[in-house]
C-alpha cells in the first residue's frame, strides 16, 4: 500500500507535526510509566485500525522490555491475566475515550473512578492527553493510508 500523502513534505502539516512531536515528548517524559504509555497507545491504535501506529508501539514496547505475551493480549486485555489492575484501568479508559461515538455519553463515571483509583491527577492528565493525541495521530494515518511494517524502535527520538 502506498500512502496518499506525505504530511512531512507539506509546509503547513510539517509545522503542525513539529508541535505534535513536542506534545508527544512531553507525554513520553512524564511520570506515567513507559509500559502504560505503550499499552494504551497500542490499544487505541488497534481500535482505530492504524497499522503504522500498531507497528510503532509494538516495537517501542518491545524495545522497552515488554513481553510478547502481553503485547499479543492487549487486544483481549479483559480476558487476560497478565495486566495489573492499574493497567486494566488505563486500557479501559483508553477504550472508552477512543470509542466516544459508540458509547452514549463518552467515558462513564465508573471507568473514570477506576482510573482515578490508580492514577493521581497528574497521571490522569497525561493519560487523557495520550489518548487524545493517539486518536488524532491514528486518524491522520488512517485517512492518508500510512503503511505499517517499516518502523524502527527509536526512529522518532
Amino acid at each position: 500500500m502506498d500512502a496518499r500523502l506525505n504530511p512531512f513534505t507539506s509546509p503547513t502539516a510539517g509545522k503542525a507535526f513539529k508541535h505534535l512531536m513536542s506534545v508527544g515528548k512531553v507525554i513520553k517524559d512524564s511520570a506515567l510509566s513507559a509500559t502504560t504509555q505503550e499499552l494504551v497507545s497500542l490499544r487505541v491504535s488497534q481500535i482505530n485500525g492504524c497499522a503504522v501506529c500498531i507497528d510503532m508501539h509494538t516495537k517501542e514496547a518491545t524495545a522497552a522490555g515488554e513481553t510478547p505475551v502481553r503485547l499479543h493480549l492487549v487486544a483481549a486485555w479483559r480476558e487476560a491475566t497478565v495486566f495489573t489492575e492499574a493497567e486494566r484501568a488505563a486500557l479501559e479508559l483508553a477504550e472508552e475515550g477512543t470509542r466516544t461515538a459508540d458509547g452514549a455519553g463518552g467515558v462513564t463515571d465508573e471507568v473514570w473512578a477506576r482510573a482515578a483509583k490508580y492514577y493521581d491527577e497528574e497521571a490522569l492528565n497525561v493519560l487523557v492527553l495520550l489518548i487524545a493525541v493517539m486518536n488524532m495521530a491514528n486518524r491522520i494515518n488512517v485517512i492518508t493510508q500510512q503503511p505499517g511494517g517499516t518502523y524502527v524502535a527509536g526512529q522518532f527520538h
